[in-house]
């Protein structure tokens, strides 16, 4: 089993640049597992990508496009982009000031167990918000993570939605860190109704460094896969 994760930071790319070079990641992992049957000494590869993306809205497979509120003109007005997605969940926003991460993993290297990645995925987050005094949880039926949950302002800091085939991973989480929250008003965000967004320069009243919070999510990811960041 190779736990040897190998990091990469792309910086701001376009969100289908990122998307085609996620495609030929797992497509990579994917030939290597069969590779693995004839050779077992074969290492399936495992990366984690961190990005930021220009203003774009995606929609999961079994995504309602009516919780996208604007028509073509004007998303080309607020100058973001769409697109219909392979993951799981419902539509949501990436947009400058946010951290979006793709784990593109070989369960196999880890534990073949989908709800179990979702679960620490959501962990890492909470345990990096811990770090900012900010309490975090799960809401129950609702991936990602929340603050407020049973109260009438709950509201979503993080959201997250991947595929996995093979137990291969791909697409991931998109935590709110300085983020234009506004952007949020033209979506049913993950098909929620009443619920609320929220980031973490809105919660602090300040602004925070990402390349600080980066460097807290790497080091729980880390710790709670067991995993080595190269």
């Amino acid at each position: 089993m190779n736990k040897k994760v190998k990091l990469q930071d792309l910086g701001q790319k376009d969100y289908k640049d990122t998307w085609d070079y996620q495609e030929e990641l797992f497509a990579g992992i994917v030939n290597q597992k069969i590779q693995k049957r004839e050779n077992p000494s074969v290492e399936t590869d495992n990366f984690f990508l961190f990005v930021e993306h220009p203003h774009v809205y995606t929609l999961g497979k079994s995504g309602d496009m009516s919780n996208l509120l604007l028509s073509e003109k004007q998303l080309e007005a607020k100058g973001a982009t769409f697109y219909k997605i392979n993951r799981g969940g419902d539509i949501t926003y990436h947009g400058p000031g946010q951290i979006v991460g793709y784990p593109i993993l070989d369960l196999e290297n880890f534990f073949t167990d989908i709800h179990k990645y979702l679960r620490l995925l959501e962990e890492a987050i909470i345990l990096t918000l811990e770090e900012y005094g900010i309490a975090s949880e799960r809401s129950e039926g609702e991936t990602g993570v929340w603050l407020g949950v049973g109260t009438p302002f709950a509201r979503k800091i993080c959201a997250m939605g991947v595929r996995a085939s093979r137990w291969v991973t791909m697409h991931g989480f998109a935590l709110n860190v300085n983020a234009d929250l506004g952007y949020f008003d033209n979506i049913i965000p993950c098909g929620i109704k009443g619920k609320a967004v929220t980031s973490l320069h809105v919660e602090l009243g300040r602004e925070v460094d990402e390349k600080e919070v980066k460097q807290k999510i790497v080091k729980h990811f880390v710790s709670l896969f067991e995993a080595q960041m190269t």
